[in-house]
């Protein structure tokens, strides 16, 4: 076995064996935030500031209101924050946004998708960084977890008029609970290995042939912590995860993956617990664990084989990877920031092998479930679980049931919209942007390749995923607005339907299991899961990865 095989799997060993030793612990935690009754003094002051009772029961509709009505103001205030960045202090002498690009950078990070068309250390001052695009990366990451707690009180609730919980208390203890304290804990963890935090403005630095080069210092630890434990992606340099301000070691390079894979593999654990079947949740992060093992498997082999005499003969693919992180701890950052919503990356997508490049692509295009970004990763795997259940019943001829509660004509037809919104997005975005002029003039290679830049830039904003090929100049009103559109329909399209589908459920009185019920806890089940996440929602994109990746994988 090769020295690059044994540092492949010695780094997975270690995330494994990390991630199972939290994930009990952590997803009881993360159960008793969301259904303990007492509210903390800090939070008890907020919601005498927004004016709110935390205690008050919402219907779906005012959950969903309330969720909105939150993020609009997120936009506006982050717009106006971007666009008079000229006048506010710390603003390291950069001028406002642009009125198409502070749209698209409000949307992304509001939607918790983090695309960024501009390069971070020549656009964007401290206190945006700070008091705008982390602040985001903090409460996008909540609201997100919040739907998903909705969607499993809508399972664990019976008869209870479509009141699925207050989406005030959901989002401030998402916050405080849990992303806070994790977040600082990570950030310390981070600061040891080597990553920078102070407020320092560009420093003139001599390089190592007596250059003077600038670098821009700044709060880099703190960001970095929440940008990877909230799948959030936004990098406080271009190079994102690839710089070495950002990330400077192996160490922390396993530090960012498991940040990034923390809270997604742990919330079915949380689930299990609030729907009192522990096994449910194992099942489903059954399912998780092998798709985002598969994955892995695939994207390493790819870039280990990839083609050609010199990757060979370096024993990888090692254009656009940084020699310091290797194959192994590159194959393994990119699967995980596209098996999960967070976008970030240590190596250029666009320098991937076609095979590599395909497979994170399909990542997202499986509506990143496997395990997902935090809380979008769980409800979207509990839709293809009500959609494998119903499955199921019209091959045995019985009526669907999940937990207790029966799946019919109002509740598949709302399942039916969440899983056909992202790929109407991905594909009408696509088909335009490669017919009209504005659209061709951003792409960088012509074919195949060119394809699947476009195809991935809007699999990227409409899945709220936010990393990009890298070819692709997106930096453009076109794209700024076409891009913000589809990230805003992908995100919030997809939660006015789940906590419709929330509420429904909770409406419904639950049904005792019989002979006759589907386990849904038991291998058979998961395997049906996975089967219909791969062909209900993957082989939609089939056509399309035909022409682009799969063209050029034979090429």
């Amino acid at each position: 076995m090769s020295s690059a095989v044994l540092v492949a799997v010695a780094q997975v060993a270690v995330l494994v064996a990390v991630l199972a030793a939290v994930h009990v612990p952590l997803g009881a935690y993360l159960a008793r935030v969301y259904s303990s009754p007492k509210h903390l003094r800090a939070e008890r002051l907020w919601y005498r500031v927004v004016r709110v009772d935390p205690d008050a029961e919402q219907r779906w509709t005012t959950y969903l209101m309330s969720l909105l009505g939150f993020s609009l103001v997120s936009v506006l205030f982050l717009y106006g924050m971007l666009r008079l960045q000229a006048y506010l202090p710390w603003s390291l002498g950069f001028t406002g946004f642009d009125p198409a690009g502070a749209w698209n950078t409000a949307v992304s990070f509001t939607t918790n998708t983090n695309w960024q068309w501009y390069s971070g250390e020549a656009a964007a001052g401290h206190l945006v960084q700070m008091a705008g695009l982390a602040v985001q990366n903090f409460v996008s990451a909540s609201v997100g977890m919040a739907v998903a707690i909705a969607l499993v009180r809508g399972f664990a609730r019976s008869g209870t008029d479509a009141r699925i919980g207050n989406f005030w208390s959901d989002l401030t203890r998402g916050v405080t609970r849990i992303l806070l304290p994790l977040s600082l804990v990570a950030a310390v963890l981070l600061m040891a290995g080597g990553v920078i935090q102070n407020l320092d403005p560009h420093t003139a630095l001599t390089t190592v042939e007596g250059a003077t080069q600038q670098s821009l210092g700044g709060p880099v630890a703190s960001q970095e912590a929440i940008k990877e434990l909230g799948t959030n992606g936004g990098g406080f340099f271009n190079a994102n995860s690839g710089h070495p301000l950002e990330n400077p070691t192996p160490f922390t390079n396993l530090v960012e993956v498991f940040l990034i894979l923390l809270i997604p593999f742990t919330l079915p654990r949380t689930f299990g617990i609030l729907v009192g079947d522990k096994r449910q949740g194992w099942a489903i992060l059954g399912v998780m664990a092998g798709l985002f093992a598969a994955s892995l498997a695939l994207t390493t082999w790819a870039e280990m084989a990839g083609p050609g005499a010199a990757p060979q003969a370096a024993g990888a693919a090692m254009e656009g990877k940084e020699t310091r992180f290797g194959l192994a701890g590159s194959a393994l950052f990119a699967v995980a920031t596209t098996a999960t919503s967070t976008g970030a990356v240590n190596a250029s997508h666009d320098s991937l092998t076609a095979p590599g490049g395909g497979v994170v692509l399909f990542n997202m295009l499986l509506g990143e479930v496997a395990p997902g970004g935090v809380g979008a990763g769980l409800y979207g795997m509990l839709v293809l679980a009500v959609v494998a259940v119903f499955i199921a019943g019209l091959m045995v001829g019985r009526t669907p049931e999940y937990l207790g509660k029966k799946i019919g004509r109002p509740e598949m037809t709302l399942v039916a919209l969440y899983v056909l919104t992202v790929p109407a997005l991905v594909l009408v975005g696509t088909a335009i942007a490669v017919v009209v002029e504005p659209g061709l003039a951003g792409i960088q290679e012509s074919g195949p390749h060119g394809l699947s830049e476009v195809l991935y830039a809007y699999a990227s904003a409409a899945n709220n995923n936010g990393s990009a090929f890298g070819g692709l100049t997106s930096g453009t009103p076109f794209y700024e607005v076409t891009q913000g559109i589809a990230m805003l329909a992908g995100r919030f399209v997809p939660i006015a339907l789940v906590l419709a589908l929330a509420g429904r459920l909770a409406s419904q009185t639950a049904v005792p299991a019989t002979s006759g019920t589907l386990p849904t806890h038991r291998p058979l089940f998961a395997g049906l899961l996975a089967t219909v996440a791969i062909i209900v929602v993957g082989l939609t994109f089939i056509p399309v990865l035909s022409l682009g990746p799969v063209v050029e994988s034979l090429s």
